[in-house]
């Protein structure tokens, strides 16, 4: 697996400044979140908890509460503004909750969510063995986990871009569907079924493609990253290296993106705690009477 670290500090301070722009920018994110509702098809049950890891600005939880009216819908997300920012879609008539924490330490029982929800925010996570674990953790057996993230090919114009004017890293590493399919069913998840689209999105010039990404917060958070001011004479030079790449007039921009479905495993599975050791989950009435004399 591809090795790199993120700076979560960075994560939550940028997507908390993109509160107030987010959804002037989301077309993508509004695309794929239609494609995963679509795998809420496969779940045929009625649902108590609905969870929405990475809620933002709460679009998503809120056709979540539409979808399964009588169900509780919490949306949880790092970024303290953006729950505030998703208070104007919990309605009165069909209101969520709004939860700050994080995706690795989520505060909810054991096996306690029927369906765990997240678009476009895995990829902001770089350790995906306790992400995983934490889903399973969560889950009841037989609950449904859908999730969407980028995949390595996501931006690669701007990399390429970028890679012309300097040699540091200023786009965001993400990892690939082999990557997070091993981590699914390493963490003991069931039936994983994922699949790669790829968007092209076109712009005028490439700084109307700049906008967006600091628009939605999606600026670049590996800790490889370089801490200085870019030079005018370097972002110059990325900007004339993006031009050369204009396809029919227009500035492209690729988007990975992996989409995804799995299982809560049966109550006994083990799963994969701290340090590797597998630990077996088990109801205290399923262990009632079980005990010879």
């Amino acid at each position: 697996m591809t090795a790199f670290q993120l700076d979560s500090s960075r994560i939550a301070h940028q997507f908390g400044r993109a509160a107030n722009t987010y959804e002037k920018h989301d077309v993508l994110q509004r695309e794929v979140q239609s494609l995963l509702l679509d795998r809420l098809d496969f779940y045929l049950e009625t649902p108590q908890r609905v969870v929405d890891i990475g809620a933002g600005t709460g679009r998503g939880s809120a056709l979540l509460k539409q979808r399964y009216p009588k169900a509780e819908v919490i949306a949880i997300d790092l970024a303290l503004p953006m729950l505030r920012a998703a208070k104007k879609h919990s309605s009165w008539r069909k209101p969520f909750l709004r939860v700050c924490a994080q995706a690795t330490a989520l505060p909810l029982a054991d096996h306690s969510v029927d369906v765990l929800h997240s678009n476009l925010c895995f990829q902001w996570i770089d350790a995906l063995p306790p992400l995983f674990a934490e889903c399973v953790r969560v889950l009841k057996p037989g609950g449904i986990l859908v999730f969407s993230s980028f995949g390595p090919d996501t931006l690669k114009e701007l990399r390429a871009a970028w890679a012309e004017a300097d040699q540091q890293a200023h786009v965001s590493r993400f990892l690939d569907m082999h990557d997070v399919g091993d981590a699914v069913l390493a963490a003991g998840l069931r039936d994983p079924v994922l699949d790669v689209c790829r968007y092209t999105l076109t712009y005028s010039e490439p700084r109307k493609l700049l906008q967006d990404l600091q628009g939605l917060g999606a600026t670049n958070a590996d800790h490889a990253r370089e801490r200085g001011l870019t030079g005018k004479t370097r972002y110059r030079r990325m900007l004339e290296a993006y031009e050369s790449l204009r396809l029919d007039g227009h500035i492209p921009a690729t988007w990975e993106v992996v989409t995804a479905h799995a299982w809560g495993p049966p109550q006994g599975q083990a799963r994969r705690g701290a340090g590797g050791v597998e630990i077996a989950s088990f109801s205290v009435d399923s262990l009632r009477g079980s005990r010879r004399r």
